[in-house]
C-alpha cells in the first residue's frame, strides 16, 4: 500500500474522530458548536432535543467516515464508498429531520 492511501484513510479516520467528538457534545445538550443562524428560532424547551437529533446525525456522517476508512485500507476497491455514503446520507437526514422541526426551516 502506498503511503497517499494509508494517509487518505488516516484522514478519514481523523475526521470521523473529529465529527463523533462534536456530535457526542452536541447530543449532551452543547449545541454552540451549531451556527447560530441554524438554532437561533429553537426555543430554550427544544434545545436538548435538537442537540440530540443533530448529535446523533453528526455521529453517523463521522461513524461513516471512520468506517470508510478503515475499509479503504483493508477492503477491495471501492467498497469503502458504501459506508461513507450511507453515513453521510442518514445522518444528514437526521440533522434536516431535527432542523426542520425545532428550527421550523432550514434558516
Amino acid at each position: 500500500m502506498e503511503a497517499i492511501d494509508f494517509a487518505r484513510c488516516g484522514m478519514m479516520i481523523f475526521l470521523g474522530l473529529i465529527l463523533i467528538v462534536i456530535g457526542i457534545f452536541n447530543c449532551k445538550g452543547n449545541i454552540s458548536t451549531i451556527h447560530w443562524y441554524n438554532r437561533r428560532k429553537v426555543s430554550e424547551a427544544d434545545r436538548p432535543a435538537y442537540g440530540k437529533w443533530m448529535g446523533l446525525g453528526t455521529i453517523l456522517c463521522g461513524a461513516g467516515l471512520m468506517a470508510g476508512g478503515i475499509f479503504q485500507y483493508f477492503a477491495p476497491e471501492g467498497i469503502w464508498s458504501i459506508p461513507v455514503v450511507v453515513g453521510l446520507v442518514i445522518g444528514l437526514g437526521l440533522m434536516l429531520y431535527a432542523q426542520l422541526k425545532f428550527n421550523h426551516g432550514l434558516f
